[in-house]
Parts: C-alpha cells; sequence; structure tokens
C-alpha cells in the first residue's frame, strides 16, 4: 500500500475521465480535512504500536512490541488481484505469525484464481488456527483445504450495537430535515434517484461524494466528515442513499431507511449482507424499481443479533486455540 498516497489520489483513480479527475481536484481540501480527522481518530482511539513495520523487518518489530498473537482482518485482504498478489502479513506468512493468527471477516473480494495461484493459496491457508470469512462465496473451497474452524462471520462494524457508536457520535450537524446521499463512486442514476426522493419527501440533500459541483445544486457537501461526524450524519437523517457497504450497515445500525445502489465493484458483498438481513429488495440499479418504503427493523436486528453472537462466539474460540 506504501505506493497509495491518498493525498495524491490522481495516479490511482477508478475513474480516469477528465470530469472526474476534475472534480477530485475540486474536493482536495475536503479530502485533506478528512485525512486529519482519520488521523486524529487512529491516534486517540486506537492503542497502536510504537514502531511502523514493513516486510523486512516485521519479526524483529514484533518482538520488540511483545506481540505473541494475531488476527488478520478485515475486508478484502485476501483478494489477490487487489493487491497484485498474496501480501505476506495479511496471510499470517511471517515466521512469528505462523500457527499464532486467525482470520476474522476476511474476504476474497472479487479475486479471479489462477491454477498456480490455488497452490500459493493451500500453503497460506495453513498459516491459520482459525478463518472467519466475511461472503459464502469461497466458504466451501477453505473448509476443504484446511483442517481448522472454519465460519462465515459478519463484519467487524456489526459486532458493535448502536449504543457503542452512539458513545462517539457528535451532535447534529445539519439543521432540519435531510437525505444523505453517500456515494463511494459516482453513479448517475443513483444521484438522480436521491434528488427525486428528496423532492417527494421535501428533504435538502447533504452528500458526501467527490462531486464538488454538487455545492451549485444547494446540496451540502460534507466529503471532509470525520468519523464521528459521518455517524452523526447517518444518524439525524431522514433517509440514506448509498452505494457504500459501510453506509449501508451504519444505516441499519441506526435503524434508517436506505437504498443501496449496485456499482460495478463490491457489489458481492453487499448482495450478500442484504441477503443475510432480508433485505434484498432494497438493492437497486436503474432507481425505478419498485421498492417498499418501510423497513421491519425488528425483524432485522433480530437476525442481526444472532449472526453477532455467532460471530463473537466464533472469534472467542479462536482466540483460545491460539492462546493452547
Amino acid at each position: 500500500m506504501a505506493e497509495y498516497d491518498i493525498l495524491h489520489p490522481f495516479k490511482n483513480m477508478w475513474d480516469t475521465d477528465e470530469q472526474s479527475r476534475r472534480m477530485v481536484e475540486l474536493t482536495m481540501p475536503a479530502i485533506r480535512e478528512n485525512y486529519e480527522k482519520f488521523e486524529q481518530f487512529y491516534t486517540y482511539r486506537f492503542r497502536r504500536t510504537k514502531k511502523k513495520y514493513r516486510d523486512n523487518d516485521f519479526d524483529s518489530v514484533v518482538d520488540d512490541e511483545k506481540i505473541s498473537s494475531f488476527v488478520c482482518g478485515s475486508d478484502t485482504i485476501f483478494c489477490i488481484d487487489e493487491f497484485k498478489g498474496f501480501v505476506e502479513g495479511y496471510w499470517a506468512n511471517f515466521a512469528c505469525m505462523r500457527g499464532n493468527a486467525v482470520a476474522y471477516a476476511a474476504s476474497f473480494g472479487d479475486s479471479h484464481f489462477q491454477p498456480e495461484d490455488y497452490v500459493t493459496l493451500d500453503e497460506r491457508l495453513k498459516n491459520f488456527c482459525a478463518i472467519g470469512l466475511r461472503e459464502q462465496q469461497m466458504l466451501p473451497y477453505v473448509k476443504g483445504h484446511v483442517d481448522v474452524p472454519v465460519q462465515r462471520v459478519v463484519d467487524p462494524t456489526l459486532l458493535l450495537k448502536r449504543e457503542d457508536y452512539e458513545q462517539i457520535t457528535c451532535p447534529r450537524l445539519v439543521d432540519g430535515d435531510y437525505l444523505l446521499l453517500y456515494s463511494r463512486r459516482y453513479n448517475k442514476a443513483m444521484e438522480d434517484f436521491a434528488i427525486r426522493l428528496a423532492q417527494e419527501k421535501n428533504l435538502k440533500i447533504v452528500e458526501i461524494s467527490l462531486r464538488a459541483t454538487n455545492i451549485d445544486r444547494g446540496h451540502v457537501m460534507m466529503y471532509g466528515a470525520g468519523v464521528e461526524e459521518f455517524l452523526s450524519l447517518i444518524k439525524y437523517s431522514r433517509c440514506v442513499v448509498t452505494n457504500s457497504f459501510h453506509g449501508m450497515i451504519m444505516s441499519v445500525q441506526f435503524e434508517k431507511l436506505f437504498y443501496a445502489f449496485s456499482r460495478e465493484q463490491c457489489d458481492n458483498k453487499v448482495m450478500e449482507l442484504l441477503q443475510l438481513m432480508g433485505l434484498s429488495n432494497r438493492l437497486l440499479v436503474t432507481g425505478h424499481e419498485s421498492i417498499m418504503e418501510e423497513i421491519d427493523y425488528e425483524q432485522v436486528q433480530s437476525w442481526i443479533g444472532s449472526y453477532r453472537n455467532e460471530s463473537l462466539g466464533y472469534l472467542k474460540t479462536a482466540l483460545t486455540i491460539i492462546k493452547e
């Protein structure tokens, strides 16, 4: 990841057309603000090692910090397409990690394995004492190639409850009723849908996206929001329109009326989670699909509670195996 610089994003952009690049240029002040807020969050909310490590000094840093066991996760850490190969740390492939690591909510993303990749994959999987996968897709394969516990688990953001997030959510930021439009990648159909919905419900639009010129439409642009502010923007919204996986999860945590839009990458994880919660009908493509207004959150929270308990059970068992 060293070659990726969030403050100089142009060479690594998904969208390379001139308009998208211009939007990023206009959003750079908010991108810098967002970056600083996340750095503050990591610094004051997390307990981190004193040293930074890379492949060539991982074992020595771990020894200095007296770290004896490891949890690898979450997100698409097993996606070799995304990282141009197998990243040693994510696969517990350092000497100090082998046999002392478990995976939690690891995802293969949209990996396309070649025959020779499976040889490496089978070797790397042997490094773990237990493997928790976020999606169903590779579960049968992994179960068939290791003799350690393998289980599907929920994303770690679902291990916490609403009241946990309430503790760090900042006060309301935007007066009045609003629709939150959270776009991880520009989608005209989603934008048009959000505008129509806001007009129907007489809501202003608060937007987290790189479409800086939407301020001229009267949208309240909030790309600079930090973690606590992001949670607040969801909590106090009337409804959420998003193509973000975690935008969808936090909408559910705060029991918001939400609409999830498909996007070219990462659709599998969105579809699987919606299915898990019994909300598959909330995935939109064109914005003209028929969709029910209300969500039965009593039922949804019941399902999430069950999956949360199963996932916490897996994690406790997995960490016990390491200690043994």
